[in-house]
């Protein structure tokens, strides 16, 4: 039987009871909303809504900067947005600093990857959301290892064909094909401010941070290729 017959069949016997199974792979590049840093918007191409975005790497190797980016774009829109935070380390004074409208912005604070999962689960099941982010990023890399791929394929099929950009933070990659964009991390230099005059000092002026693409299904940035590498600077 040929592939065109077999899918048609497949999909006849689909048809009105579930999406059809090669959506996923025939849909065209989805709409792209801008992350906010333009080093990183020109590199990946923004950040595709209906899609699972990752954003992985070291601490304190620009992630949250990334995060609050992404929020502040959106909560400013306005679009109402969720955090789901796995170790309650989320900052609202350094994210309204950051430009995010908390208005606008659903903070759920958990205590381990479990509540974290399932509010993350019950947030995307809800809809309503212009941004739901899964910040697992300070929990240890070999628990967050643990969580079965189905759990992300899950997430990204509730989240497919939905104007949501679903974002999780990690320390590593771990959504495999699940994920349409993944971006990672890493910090560079520190940047210092030298005073003149009698009372010289040395002050800490922020660091140099990275981001390279290692995965994007759309290619949103053809001239950069995988691999390409941004920069910009993280104020102090």
């Amino acid at each position: 039987m040929k592939i065109s017959t077999l899918r048609s069949t497949v999909e006849t016997a689909l048809a009105g009871r579930v999406a059809s199974p090669f959506s996923f792979c025939d849909r065209q590049s989805p709409e792209t909303v801008a992350l906010g840093i333009p080093e990183i918007d020109a590199l990946a191409g923004g950040l595709p809504r209906g899609s699972l975005t990752e954003i992985c790497g070291p601490p304190c190797s620009g992630h949250t900067s990334l995060l609050l980016a992404a929020l502040a774009g959106r909560t400013r829109h306005p679009e109402a947005c969720a955090l789901v935070d796995s170790r309650d380390a989320f900052d609202p004074h350094s994210a309204e600093a950051a430009g995010v409208e908390l208005k606008n912005l659903l903070w759920v604070r958990c205590k381990n990857i479990d509540q974290s999962l399932r509010a993350a689960d019950l947030l995307l099941q809800g809809g309503g959301f212009g941004m739901v982010a899964l910040d697992v990023s300070d929990i240890e890399p070999k628990t967050v290892r643990q969580v079965p791929l189905h759990a992300w394929f899950r997430f990204r099929r509730i989240v497919e064909n939905t104007p949501t950009i679903f974002l999780l933070l990690e320390q590593e990659t771990n959504a495999k094909t699940c994920a349409s964009l993944v971006l990672k991390t890493g910090m560079k230099t520190a940047q210092w401010n030298v005073t003149a005059g009698d009372a010289a000092m040395c002050l800490f002026d922020g660091v140099a941070v990275r981001a390279e693409v290692m995965r994007s299904k759309w290619k949103a940035n053809p001239e950069a290729g995988f691999g390409a590498r941004a920069r910009w600077r993280q104020c102090a």
